[in-house]
């Protein structure tokens, strides 16, 4: 596979659901102190990558679980945040700037503060109450997130598939290797076709929503300098579906759980105006001793698995690295 670490890919998301064990204690002891809200706090793609689980907790849960920008958290306020709220940050470096600044201001205000992060040393990592720390580089954060807020929500008696869904999760190495193999094939054949594609229009709804955000903010946009539109799948009928032409090309992003019919709903409609409509659906998988409701949470990491093998291979055939920026941490702002 194209510039994949099989061994490296292994150990980091087998280090993210090894947290399992120092997960449930922490939310043991966050029970026992009286926590009663939570904000998930990020920016960019950790941003995006909170999305899911505010979605999950909106539909479970009666605890107030919300997912925050870390500017505008600062600059905004939150009315619940106080000595019983749970701020939960994840980072990749463990030094973005913005993150740092959320993590000080909710200190400030009495907050119980929780980092996920690769690095134990890093800035972000010795600023918060709690860190847990994976092996370095590890992404996504999805893991450690689906067994923090199901853990919470199970103590609360709103989760009652917690130890199945935490039990599963274990088998997400092997799982997810399987999954990099098989998208490899059409990661290619897509970039091939769209090396010289300038535009992408992405829908996805539901857990993927904040996917659909990331992969076209944070990829395309971030690392390949394209324009893109992003839409909810359940809004795609109020306004940006007037955008397609004939040869616009659509990327869809199918989960397994109960927006789906609002995303095929969208995909048909779609496939009558562009002939050029890929769909990255999760039925694919084959994702061998999951089950249902376990695979339509994890939804969000199987499609980050299917599409940066899109990403490598899109980056390729356009010259294109990944890792160059113009202005992101290259110009103050």
């Amino acid at each position: 596979m194209l510039d994949f670490k099989e061994q490296e890919f292994r150990t980091q998301i087998g280090s993210a659901v090894g947290l399992r064990p120092q997960i449930e204690e922490l939310v043991d002891l966050l029970q026992q102190q009286g926590i009663d809200n939570v904000l998930l706090v990020g920016s960019g793609g950790t941003y995006a990558q909170m999305l899911p689980y505010e979605y999950w907790a909106r539909r479970m849960s009666t605890l107030p679980i919300r997912a925050a920008i870390s500017k505008e958290l600062v600059e905004s306020g939150e009315a619940l945040l106080s000595e019983s709220t749970l701020a939960v940050f994840t980072s990749v470096s463990g030094t973005t700037a913005d993150v740092l600044e959320a993590i000080e201001y909710v200190k400030a205000e009495g907050a119980t503060t929780v980092a996920f992060t690769g690095h134990p040393d890093s800035a972000i990592a010795k600023a918060v109450t709690h860190s847990l720390v994976s092996q370095p580089k590890t992404w996504p954060f999805d893991m450690q997130l689906l067994l923090l807020i199901g853990r919470l929500l199970s103590v609360r008696g709103e989760f009652s598939d917690y130890a199945t869904v935490a039990g599963e999760l274990m088998g997400l190495p092997d799982a997810l290797l399987s999954v990099a193999r098989k998208a490899e094939a059409q990661a290619e054949t897509f970039a091939a076709a769209h090396k010289a594609t300038d535009y992408h229009f992405l829908i996805g709804g539901g857990p993927l929503w904040g996917f659909t955000y990331l992969f076209s903010m944070c990829i395309l946009e971030e690392m390949q300098w394209l324009r893109t539109t992003r839409v909810n799948s359940s809004e795609f009928f109020h306004g940006s579906l007037e955008l397609l032409e004939d040869d616009t090309s659509v990327l869809i992003f199918k989960g397994e759980d109960e927006t789906r019919v609002l995303t095929e709903r969208a995909e048909k409609f779609a496939k009558r105006i562009s002939k050029d409509v890929t769909v990255f659906d999760t039925k694919d998988y084959e994702l061998t001793g999951f089950s249902p409701v376990t695979r339509a949470l994890i939804g969000p990491i199987v499609m980050d698995t299917v599409m940066d093998r899109v990403a490598k291979h899109l980056a390729k055939v356009r010259d294109h690295s990944l890792d160059i920026r113009r202005y992101y941490r290259v110009m103050d702002y």
